[in-house]
Order: structure tokens, then sequence, then C-alpha cells
């Protein structure tokens, strides 16, 4: 007999909580990113005073294998997608084919705008000049990632974009060909073998004759990469600080408990800090969700790290009055991915203000848009979801104003631009103004 997968149970019912105290009422795994800084610092160091040969020997401390060539040879990037099964080659054409044809839809437009007669401002959108994208290399293989974060950053036209991704002792110091074999799908040809923090510092502060510096990094990664991006953010530009995935389920008594656990198992699959919550009307679905997890989660591959994740703190089993108190909830949660497995799907939808992105219906689970929905799985995490979106074709762009008075136009403004900088005693601001209008010698 299987042993009870003893997911924790909370019970809000006959509660009326404010947003942070339902925040707080539902507890996420430590990250303790301040301490992972500190660990960082001397292989940030390392990597701004060192050349290839120190990302040769971190990788050899780190990931257990020297690679001969940090910029992995176009010869194996092509090599890669040759050996590719035909089956998982059409599966991620298929699948940047429909993230492609989501994000292009994204691309900014030129605004223009006449403030008054001779007066007219306009905003165009420019990419970064050069990015750098990490994709991990840890538990698990992700093509996914590659896709995810470069088809926006060439939809934005960037031009130069370079990618990391750890090497691997089973594969000769290369990074997982499966990644290799995507980044040829893309065209993407430079690509490096360095992993972690090592491979966030190479990007933020170059090295001489291998890796030219970035503008900005994506991609998730561990607590490592994330302390990483929080160090050297200001250098660079980032994404985000990528914590553990997580999913949040808001079920009524129409879920079905079966589909229900196995989505949960899908993201608690991911990592023994990932997320598993639901949030439930249903007494009786949420006892059968206990029932089917017990019966599901012994029959997986990853089955310890599943029962790991779904029994620690950060995950839960949540009893709530209405579907209304489980919105509160889940706007307060602010999950990284959101299930809504209720009736009145769109009504519900309607009222959700703070999730990564939510997933409508049984017939929407996490996992499609993992891969192949056509929307971006590289989302805010922790909570970061109720100010932070997630990737997009706007992450490559920067809004640059330009700014075109005439005469005329100048000449109707001056004085009051001249009152405010008096006003902020600031005078060498207006009598740049007032200069304007001095007889030329």
């Amino acid at each position: 007999m299987n042993s009870e997968i003893a997911i924790p149970l909370i019970d809000l019912r006959g509660q009326r909580l404010s947003r942070a105290q339902y925040k707080r009422a539902i507890p996420r795994a430590g990250l303790d990113v301040a301490h992972a800084m500190v660990a960082i610092e001397p292989i940030l160091d390392r990597v701004k005073h060192g050349d290839e040969g120190t990302l040769r020997t971190l990788a050899k401390e780190f990931d257990g294998v020297e690679p001969e060539h940090i910029r992995v040879p176009a010869a194996a990037i092509d090599q890669a997608l040759s050996d590719l099964d035909p089956d998982v080659r059409i599966a991620l054409e298929t699948s940047i084919g429909r993230v492609r044809l989501f994000h292009e839809a994204q691309a900014r437009e030129t605004t223009n705008v006449e403030v008054v007669p001779g007066a007219k401002i306009s905003q165009k959108w420019i990419p970064v000049d050069r990015v750098g994208l990490y994709v991990p290399g840890g538990k698990a293989v992700y093509p996914s990632s590659v896709m995810m974060n470069v088809v926006p950053a060439q939809i934005a036209r960037v031009p130069s974009i370079a990618i990391a991704s750890p090497p691997q002792r089973e594969f000769d110091g290369l990074p997982h060909p499966t990644i290799l074999a995507t980044c040829a799908l893309l065209g993407i040809y430079e690509v490096y073998a360095v992993g972690g923090a090592q491979a966030v510092a190479m990007f933020a502060y170059g090295v001489e004759g291998l890796c030219e510096p970035v503008d900005l990094v994506t991609g998730p990664g561990n607590i490592y990469v994330a302390a990483a991006k929080r160090a050297l953010r200001g250098l660079i530009a980032i994404d985000s600080e990528a914590g553990p995935t997580e999913i949040g389920i808001l079920a009524d008594e129409s879920a079905l408990a079966g589909e229900v656990a196995a989505d949960l198992i899908s993201q608690a699959e991911h990592d023994v800090s990932a997320a598993a919550v639901l949030v439930t009307t249903s007494e009786l679905l949420a006892q059968e969700v206990r029932t089917e997890l017990t019966k599901r989660v012994p029959l997986t591959r990853h089955s310890e790290r599943i029962a790991t994740a779904l029994t620690g703190v950060q995950s839960a089993i949540v009893l709530v009055d209405s579907v209304e108190q489980g919105i509160d909830v889940m706007n307060g949660y602010a999950a990284e991915h959101l299930e809504l497995h209720v009736k009145e799907l769109e009504a519900v939808a309607s009222k959700i203000r703070n999730a990564g992105a939510v997933f409508m219906g049984r017939y929407a689970p996490v996992s499609l848009g993992d891969y192949s929905a056509g929307s971006n799985h590289v989302l805010p995490t922790g909570g970061c979801a109720c100010h932070s979106s997630g990737l997009s074709v706007q992450t490559f762009l920067k809004g640059v104003n330009f700014i075109s008075y005439d005469e005329s136009a100048f000449t109707d403004i001056a004085a009051t631009v001249i009152t405010l900088a008096n006003a902020e005693d600031l005078p060498a601001h207006g009598e740049a103004m007032s200069a304007r209008f001095e007889e030329k010698s």
C-alpha cells in the first residue's frame, strides 16, 4: 500500500483577510538569495579578472568536467541537430512556430504625438544591442527555455544574441545536445558551455578574446544564478530573479480530481522546492486530490523529488468558503502559473489580477504553456507576479523619446520652463532656455 502524500492542509473557511494576510497564510519555500550572494562573490571576482582558463577551472569545480571549448564549436551545434530524434525535432519546430506567432503580435510601433503645433515627440522602441540568455542544465533538460528566450529576442530584432548553458560530463563538456540542436534550429551559434553564477558574470564583464559583455541577461536558473543577477544588476539589466517554480490551482466542485492531481505533480517534478497549491471550495475535491496524489506519485519517474515538494511547507491544499474568497487568496499569492478549474471560467478570470500566466479550464494545463501553447514560460515567481510580467518582446526593447520643437513652440513654453526651474532653485536650467533669446554675436 502506498504511503499517503500528506500535502499540508490550510483551512481559511470563515475568515476574511486582507491580501497581505492571505499572502502570509500560504508559505513559500525559503530562498536565501542574500546568503548565496556572499557565496558567489569570489566567483564573480575570478571571472571579472580572469580569462577563458578561469571558466574552465570553474566548470571543473562546479560541473565536474573541464570543457575543451568554452565557446561551443559550430560543428558541434550542427552535429547535435543532425543527431536529434526526428520526432523531437518536429515537436520543437511546431512549438517554435506557435511561440513565434504569439510573440510577433507583441511588436511595438513608434508613437508620434504633436503636443502643440510645432512640438512633436516620438517614442521609438529600440532593441538592446546584445543579450545573454541563460538556459539551465540541472535536474532536467530545457530546450524549451532556449526557444522561450530566443524567439522574443529575435522578434525584437536584437542584433547580438548569446546563450550559456552548463557543460555536461556525459557530453564531453558540451551543453546537452538537445539544447544545442534547438540553438541550431533558431540560428544561434554563439553558445557557451558555462553554467551558474560564472555564466552571468561572463555575460556582465565579458572575457577578453572570448565573449563580449552584454546589456541584458534573461533566463531562469538556480539560486546562484539568481544571486549573480541581483549582484550584477545595474551593470546589466535582468529579466527577473527566478525562484522555484510554482503552480496555483483554483477549483470548485466541478473540477476532476485526477486532472488536478496530475497538474500539481507536473510542477512538483521540477525541484524539491517547487510549490503546488490547490485552493478549493470543495472539501470532497480536496480529499479526492489527496487520494489521487497518493496513487499517482509513486508511479512517476521522479517520485521522491515530487513527494518532497508536495509535502514541503511551500505546498498546500487550501479550503475556502467561496470562489470569490479563492480569488482573493490567489490574488494575494500571485502564482507563477495559475490554473482555473471552475464553472464560470470567464467571470473568474476577469477578476484575476496577480499571476504570471492564467490557464483556463481542463484543456489548458500548465504543461501546455511550458512547451507548445505559444505563450512564454519564463514567468515571475515568489509572488513577483503582483508587480512583474513574464518574458516578452518588450523585455528586449527600450523606449527612447525623440523631442522636436520649432522656434514658435519653444518661445511659447519658455517662460513656463523658466518659472519651474526657478521654483526648484535650478536657475541655470532657466538660463539655458533664455540663452536662446540672446542676440547672436
